[in-house]
């Protein structure tokens, strides 16, 4: 483990929530969270 703020722990977790946010939840306009949520996982799983 290495200290509190080191950029290099999640980078990997920071990279695909940056893809995440990019490719999918800047592009739709989501009226629930229900339907987020279905499209995130459709996102993750398919």
């Amino acid at each position: 483990m290495s200290r509190k703020g080191n950029c290099w722990d999640n980078a990997v977790v920071e990279s695909f929530f940056k893809t995440l946010k990019t490719e999918l939840v800047y592009h739709h306009s989501f009226k629930t969270i229900q339907e987020a949520k279905t499209a995130v996982f459709d996102y993750i799983e398919a």
